[in-house]
């Protein structure tokens, strides 16, 4: 064993000193044994170092034997320099077996296996293993306190199916554990609600906590997509209005469809492709239009629930903007799919078979008037019932504002307008802004929830204690409308409300409370 050993070390010396300098390592080198003699004139060798100037046969044998026993020595030792020399083209890594590679990247976190996933097929087989990720699974979730486990007894062996597991599953059961995670800890805090509006205090903060930012796709007729990044989200009470600002974009004449996604920016960011959840989609082609109001450089535009703004030179979109409820708008912006929007739960109050009336009485709403910057009025109305049935359309009508009750009207803080900007150039647009509904059920939960662009029109006077011009604004859904009545006030310069109504139909409140009306 000492002999090997010496052997051995003898050896590993020898191999660094002749990757150092072959020629030193070795007793005659080339150059001397080549320096000997040199060829004359003739053909013939000479030595250098005094001694004749021809050799005799003899001695020019002996020297050809000791040439070829150099040269037969330094190939042997090249050819072991050579097989130790790793080849660059070659990887060691890959030499190793399967089992010692597994081994060391079972000392990786998650994302670090995510990235190593990607550098060859190799490893993409082996950072996918099941082995890994479950182990990574029991440290992330699993405690590590042991539990007794009830004995059972062994099943026959003919009674035991071996059934494949299929491959990745312990990756897919960790990430969808992460994502459970990341789900509870935003909704624990959207727990704490509003005591006016029943919705989630903590809205905005989760989206931008959770960075959740909204996308504009416009569809030619062609199929092509053009995809733009929201320019600004302004936040109110009960909803957030969305602005877009387009450039080199189709005419409007061209464009088929406007959908609006939920997307997160670290998705956007990564290398994997983000997930888009769809918030809402209209089609410009059969959804009815409404010209709102224009300026000196555009008209707009609305459709249900998007409001457009369109160069009157090109005809072009000058810019889009959306209003969303931020009833249920974080899980609209991230458990949506692509082509589906999140569908929110039915959730119906226990039926009262003693009240003759249930389901008409004990409405809330709080409205909101606003445009993309400032709030224009804010109600809140408690205790609400309908007080007749429109019977040609089904309709449940709550009156809260009346022409007659003096006491209820109410004044706007400013004029009825929309500021906008695209680009470097702004303007605004009168007698257009947003209105946001949010109608409480007599339990105090969401029952209608509608966020939307509005434009007030005039419209004959429909009461004898104002003069001047009266407006109409109102709202139509496949869940009811809204109508308000408006007046301008020319010595204040203000728009008084004398008329609210909001209507629901039957056929929603007998989803919502199982009544028959």
């Amino acid at each position: 064993m000492e002999t090997a050993k010496g052997r051995g070390q003898f050896f590993q010396s020898l191999l660094e000193c002749l990757q150092r300098n072959p020629a030193q390592c070795i007793g005659v080198t080339e150059q001397q044994v080549r320096g000997r003699s040199r060829p004359g004139p003739d053909g013939s060798f000479s030595v250098p170092l005094g001694g004749s100037s021809r050799k005799t046969a003899e001695e020019q044998q002996r020297f050809d034997s000791e040439e070829n026993s150099f040269d037969s020595r330094c190939s042997f030792l090249t050819e072991d320099i050579d097989q130790t020399k790793p080849s660059s083209e070659e990887n060691l890594l890959e030499r190793l077996p399967s089992e010692l590679l597994l081994k060391i990247l079972s000392y990786l976190d998650a994302s670090s296996l995510i990235c190593v996933s990607h550098v060859s097929k190799l490893f993409h087989r082996l950072a996918n293993d099941d082995f890994i990720w479950r182990n990574i699974y029991t440290a992330e979730f699993e405690s590590p306190m042991w539990k007794p486990k009830l004995a059972t007894p062994p099943l026959p062996p003919a009674a035991v199916k071996a059934e494949p597991r299929p491959a990745g599953g312990w990756k897919k059961k960790f990430f969808r554990k992460m994502g459970e995670q990341d789900m509870e800890k935003w909704r624990k805090d959207l727990r704490k609600t509003c005591p006016h509006t029943s919705l989630p205090q903590r809205t905005e903060a989760v989206l931008r906590n959770l960075k959740v930012s909204w996308e504009l796709a416009l569809t030619d007729l062609s199929g092509q997509e053009t995809r733009l990044d929201q320019n600004r989200a302004s936040f109110f009470e009960s909803s957030v209005v969305v602005s877009w600002s387009c450039r080199s974009v189709p005419r409007f004449q061209s464009i088929c469809s406007i959908s609006v996604y939920g997307v997160r920016k670290e998705a956007r960011r990564s290398r994997r492709a983000a997930w888009f959840s769809l918030v809402l989609r209209r089609d410009v082609q059969t959804d009815p239009q409404t010209v709102a109001g224009a300026d000196d450089l555009i008209k707009v535009l609305l459709l249900p629930d998007v409001l457009l703004g369109v160069w009157r030179s090109s005809n072009r979109v000058a810019f889009v903007m959306v209003s969303l409820h931020l009833h249920r708008l974080v899980e609209k912006s991230l458990l949506g799919s692509p082509a589906c929007p999140y569908s929110e739960p039915m959730s119906r109050p226990p039926a009262d078979r003693s009240d003759p009336e249930f389901g008409l009485h004990g409405y809330t709403v709080h409205l909101v008037l606003h445009s993309a910057d400032f709030k224009l009025m804010l109600g809140h109305f408690r205790q609400l019932s309908c007080r007749s049935v429109e019977k040609r359309r089904r309709l449940l009508e709550l009156r809260f504002i009346s022409r007659t009750g003096l006491s209820e009207h109410r004044l706007l803080s400013g004029g009825i307008g929309l500021p906008w900007r695209s680009g470097e150039l702004q303007g605004a647009v009168e007698n257009c802004c947003f209105m946001t509904l949010t109608l409480l059920d007599i339990h105090q939960k969401p029952f209608w929830c509608l966020s939307c662009p509005v434009s007030a029109r005039m419209a004959k006077a429909e009461s004898c204690y104002y003069g001047g011009e009266h407006f109409l604004m109102e709202h139509q859904h496949a869940d009811g409308e809204v109508r308000m009545g408006l007046v301008w006030l020319t010595e204040q310069k203000q728009f008084l409300v004398h008329s609210l109504v909001v209507c629901v139909t039957a056929d929603k409140v007998n989803q919502h409370f199982s009544t028959q009306y």
